[in-house]
């Protein structure tokens, strides 16, 4: 589980294409605490990774089949930068928000923002999930915990304060620029059980 505070930004510094998947090699050196092991999970942008190997900062990921139909992280490229995250560990704060890094769909900007100001930006969610979006509703962009302020024509506007903007890459896309969505599982839940129950169409 994560919280969608972004703890530190890394480059790819290597992608390797296999038939059964891809491997890519990220530099985690920037990521705080008492260090890494092969094993732990680390979310790439909102996407819930297991280190697979490990070797002077640059840990290496496997991507799946699975993860590369969901996400956009099959078009990382060397020098790309990801939004990096620890896993939550027992007694740490959750600032955020409760993020299982499971993407549920790939989005866009729509409009940008100023790297070093921040300011609102407009990101296209998949129509699957615009139910899901309320506003003053938490939505995990890329990895990051952000507030929805607005909704309009297929859209959630977060309005974006210059730490985040600096902090994490939402800064840095263009329009157009995937998003990994992914919405408030407590939402899922409850659409969940209230359709046992016939309560919703």
């Amino acid at each position: 589980m994560f919280t969608g505070l972004v703890q530190a930004t890394g480059a790819v510094t290597a992608v390797a294409r296999e038939p059964a998947g891809v491997r890519l090699t990220v530099d985690i050196s920037a990521l705080p605490g008492a260090g890494f092991r092969i094993g732990d999970s680390i979310a790439l942008s909102g996407v819930c990774c297991t280190v697979a190997s490990l070797e002077s900062g640059h840990a290496e990921f496997f991507l799946t089949p699975e993860t590369l139909d969901r996400t956009w992280l099959g078009a990382a490229e060397v020098g790309s930068q990801l939004n990096l995250e620890g896993a939550l560990r027992a007694g740490e704060p959750l600032g955020g928000h409760i993020v299982q890094g499971h993407v549920d769909g790939v989005g866009k900007i729509a409009a940008p923002i100023d790297a070093q100001e921040g300011g609102e930006l407009w990101a296209e969610v998949p129509a699957d999930l615009r139910k899901y979006c309320v506003e003053k509703g938490s939505i995990t962009l890329d990895g990051v915990s952000l507030t929805i302020a607005d909704q309009r024509d297929g859209a959630v506007m977060i309005a974006v304060i210059p730490h985040t903007a600096q902090w994490t890459t939402l800064g840095h896309g263009d329009v157009g620029a995937p998003l990994h969505v992914e919405v408030d599982v407590l939402a899922k839940y409850v659409e969940n059980m209230l359709s046992q129950r016939g309560l919703t169409k």
